[in-house]
């Protein structure tokens, strides 16, 4: 069993975290997920198929770590194996968002297979949760796109024991997942990573 209040918490802010991200344009339709986590066994994630901007309190489900629905028939995000891996990984990880703006979609197709993005100087660096200064560098990996989501969450995993302080990855066209340790750390990490691929990309554009 599960805490219903904690649930409903849970619940609230994913919604409100569906309507702000729909309005900047960076989740647009029914594309994306979002989830947050309720205890040590369950997150709240939000349901396959629904409209990110239109979203209330029966859009919100429950999953155990493997991804098991709990007390619902909904079905929830094929990719919910990518959510409850971080959440297993990272005790202290309270929140995952999984958005698909043009920008990342586009950055990520025009960055060679096997090669990360990285982030080097710039001052917004620091609103990601532990770097203190521009002068770090942030590695963002681009995995390929796949419909085989158990092996993409083994990579991902693989990654995160490697890389445990990094605060989000790509997929190639296909969007960002970031995570935090509370949902309003995680939308920092959106706004980030949104302003810091369009420096990118304007940067390609300039200076080819």
């Amino acid at each position: 069993m599960f805490d219903v209040t904690r649930y409903a918490a849970a619940a609230d802010a994913i919604v409100e975290a569906g309507r702000f991200l729909y309005q900047r344009g960076w989740s647009p339709a029914t594309s994306s997920n979002y989830s947050a986590r309720i205890d040590d066994q369950h997150i709240a994630i939000t349901v396959s198929g629904r409209h990110k901007g239109k979203l209330g309190a029966g859009d919100v489900m429950v999953v155990d770590l493997d991804g098991h629905p709990v007390q619902s028939d909904c079905r929830s995000s094929a990719e919910t194996l990518l959510h409850t891996v971080l959440y297993d990984v990272f005790p202290d990880v309270g929140a995952v968002l999984h958005t698909h703006s043009v920008k990342a979609t586009v950055l990520s197709r025009l960055l060679p297979a096997g090669q990360p993005l990285v982030l080097e100087g710039y001052e917004l660096q620091k609103a990601f949760s532990g770097v203190q200064t521009h002068e770090s560098v942030l590695s963002v990996p681009v995995f390929d796109n796949t419909q085989d989501i158990e092996a993409l969450a083994r990579d991902t995993k693989a990654w995160f024991a490697d890389h445990p302080d990094q605060p989000g990855y790509l997929i190639r066209g296909h969007g960002l997942y970031t995570w935090g340790k509370t949902m309003a750390d995680c939308l920092r990490h959106v706004e980030a990573f949104e302003f810091l691929f369009e420096c990118e990309l304007e940067t390609m554009r300039v200076r080819p």
